[in-house]
This record gives structure tokens, C-alpha cells and sequence, in this order.
């Protein structure tokens, strides 16, 4: 019958249109930007760069290794590694990036950069109202823009957040426990090496 499909469409849209005064889940639009519905744990926009402790400098994880760089397909991201160490927020001395930018005009939060990072240094925010009235500078997000705090990455991935944090700590007893094993070897072959060089001779008073 000719004008059938028109008839059910009307039927969808007075289904929702009626639905919509009783059930607010059928609402179409939100009040935007008084309402907002929340994003998904796993949504993701374009990358910043986690830190640990209260200063944004010494708590970037990122030690300027550029595999995030290489690996990037449109190339939007610049890093210059430092030339010198500084200690980070546990007072470990590491390299870090001295210029880290992220051209957000071409980033097509393809998540790979994530994904190669093998100090959990980069991840992937959810803040997406970032329009700007210039095209190229303003979107050239510099490291100081891109800096966000351990508790900020867990508040918008929390899951995520806290498998990321019990991966380190896992490393990081680990690393102390094979340090703490090599520092017990090494004072155990000490030991031995003390035990078997013999004693120098004495000399008795009739010798003399």
C-alpha cells in the first residue's frame, strides 16, 4: 500500500513525542549546557598528561622517551627531551620532557599514543568543549595545558584510573624487592669473601 512507511514513521515519532511526557529517559534533547548526560568511562577525546603528588613538574610520568611521538599517525605531537635530570615527586632523578605540545587541530584521538606509553604517562581526557575563535596557535595545547593531576584522571576514568595506579604500585614493589634481593646477595657474597680471606700472622713476643 502506497504511503505505508510514511504511516509507521508518524507512529514512531507520536510513540516517542507521547512516551516523552511520561518516561524522561525518551527525552531527545537535554537542556544543554544547564543539563548534561554523563559521558561513558570509556569515552575519550584527546590526550593530556597525568601527574602524581601537588606539583605538576616534578609529577609528570613522562620521561620524554618519544614513542608516543613516533607512533602517532597525523604527528601532532612535539617533545624535546631534556638535557639534564630533575627528581620527581618521590625524589628519583629522570629525564622529562622539556617541551611536550599536542596539536589538537589534527588529533584524531585515535588513543595509540595510550596505548605505546609504557609508563602510563599519557591518557585520554573527556573534556570536549575546547572551540576557539583561532585555528592554529590556541589549539597547540602546551605541556602546561596538558598537565592534570592523578585525582582529575580519577575522577573522569575512575576504574581505569585505579587499575593504573595498583599496575605501578605492583612495579614499583616489585622493583624495590629485586633491589632490596640485590643489595642481600650482594652483602651476603661480601661476607663470604670476608670469611674466606685468612688472618694476617701474629707475631709472638719470644719472636721478636
Amino acid at each position: 500500500m502506497i504511503g505505508t512507511g510514511i504511516l509507521k514513521g508518524m507512529a514512531v515519532t507520536a510513540r516517542n513525542f507521547v512516551g516523552s511526557y511520561f518516561v524522561k529517559e525518551r527525552l531527545i534533547t537535554v537542556q544543554y549546557p544547564e543539563e548534561r548526560i554523563p559521558l561513558p568511562e570509556n569515552y575519550r577525546n584527546f590526550p593530556f598528561l597525568p601527574y602524581d603528588g601537588d606539583d605538576p613538574q616534578a609529577g609528570l610520568r613522562c620521561v620524554a622517551c618519544k614513542i608516543c611521538e613516533k607512533e602517532c599517525p597525523p604527528q601532532c605531537i612535539y617533545i624535546i627531551k631534556s638535557d639534564d635530570k630533575k627528581p620527581d615527586y618521590m625524589g628519583k632523578p629522570q629525564f622529562y620532557p622539556a617541551v611536550f605540545d599536542i596539536d589538537i587541530s589534527v588529533c584524531m584521538s585515535c588513543q595509540i599514543c595510550v596505548e605505546v606509553c609504557p609508563f602510563e604517562a599519557i591518557k585520554m581526557d573527556k573534556d570536549f568543549e575546547l572551540s576557539k575563535r583561532e585555528r592554529f596557535d590556541a589549539l597547540l595545547l602546551r605541556k602546561e595545558q596538558l598537565s592534570k593531576s592523578n585525582d582529575y584522571y580519577h575522577r573522569i576514568h575512575p576504574v581505569e584510573a585505579a587499575a593504573v595506579d595498583k599496575n605501578l604500585a605492583d612495579a614499583a614493589a616489585a622493583a624495590e624487592a629485586k633491589k632490596k634481593a640485590a643489595a642481600e646477595a650482594a652483602a651476603k657474597v661480601a661476607a663470604a669473601k670476608a670469611a674466606a680471606t685468612p688472618a694476617p700472622p701474629t707475631t709472638s713476643a719470644s719472636e721478636t
